[in-house]
């Protein structure tokens, strides 16, 4: 059975469409570990998922009016991100992703019962599916990788110290607040393209596991985007793979290699640290 299901996977990889949506998915992997490890870094878990309701009720608008749903995910992610971030600026970001998140499903919900088309493809919007990618589709998640990779890039010093000590960035002179709403606008288009592969219920798998997987075994920040990139591309792209020939949702392989990787991380991390106290144990104790 497992030869069969080989020969089927070397097969469909040999198809045109299949080796674009798998391209897709290597351009995901890359965008979205450049951005998890500073998404855990700035503690933004929740407002991902509300982000990425959002985007679905972008996507799910643009669907019933016959529009782009790439580009119809990224307006409405934008538009969440830039309001949570404002609102995370006075002390009131639980509350906003409550608010966005269930204003985003509520509006999802109607206009997903309100499209006359096919009901596979209005469930794509929450399953995920990235066969099948169109070139329009495909060429958007390039330039939304490039542009928020070169973002990170140029404005990777201001990013990382606002997150990690907004108090002293902002003494420091570093525009916080315009940080915030232009990281949250790149979490935005982040969230907007990993709708189209794992769905808007298991975004997270892509956009904060790796992250979470990855600050487990390193305290470095580049290191952990290095890793968060790595573990990234390995869940997307393999998940792609092993989702081809049984046919099940690539949203099924993704979340579940996601999740291996971090438990073998958070078991790694708890080895380190565990050697660590041994080692400052045994050296208290020669003193």
């Amino acid at each position: 059975m497992i030869a069969d299901l080989w020969a089927d996977t070397q097969y469909l990889l040999s198809v045109d469409f299949v080796q674009t949506s798998l391209v897709a998915c290597a351009f995901l992997g890359l965008l979205s570990g450049v951005m998890t490890s500073l998404i855990v870094l700035r503690q933004m878990s929740f407002s991902v998922h509300a982000t990425s309701e959002l985007a679905l009720m972008g996507a799910s608008a643009a669907l019933l009016f016959g529009l782009n749903i790439g580009l119809g995910a990224v307006a409405g992610s934008i538009v969440a991100a830039i309001v949570l971030a404002l609102l995370g600026m006075r002390g009131q970001q639980d509350s906003a992703v409550g608010v966005v998140m269930s204003a985003g499903m509520g509006l999802s919900v109607l206009f997903l019962h309100l499209y006359p088309g096919n009901s596979a493809t209005a469930m794509t919007l929450l399953m995920g599916q990235i066969v099948g990618v169109s070139t329009a589709s495909l060429w958007l998640l390039i330039a939304t990788t490039v542009i928020v990779v070169l973002a990170v890039v140029v404005f990777w010093r201001p990013i990382l110290f606002a997150s990690a000590d907004p108090v002293m960035a902002r003494a420091a002179g570093v525009p916080v607040r315009a940080v915030a709403v232009g990281f949250a606008v790149l979490v935005g288009l982040a969230s907007a393209q990993s709708v189209q592969v794992v769905g808007a219920l298991l975004v997270m798998a892509l956009l904060i596991t790796p992250g979470a997987a990855a600050v487990q075994i390193t305290s470095s920040p580049i290191r952990a985007v290095i890793w968060s990139v790595v573990f990234a591309e390995l869940s997307a792209v393999g998940g792609f793979i092993l989702s081809l020939a049984p046919g099940v949702p690539v949203s099924v392989f993704v979340a579940g290699i996601s999740f291996l990787i971090y438990l073998v991380c958070r078991a790694i991390g708890w080895w380190r640290k565990r050697g660590a106290t041994r080692d400052e144990l045994a050296a208290n104790s020669r003193h």
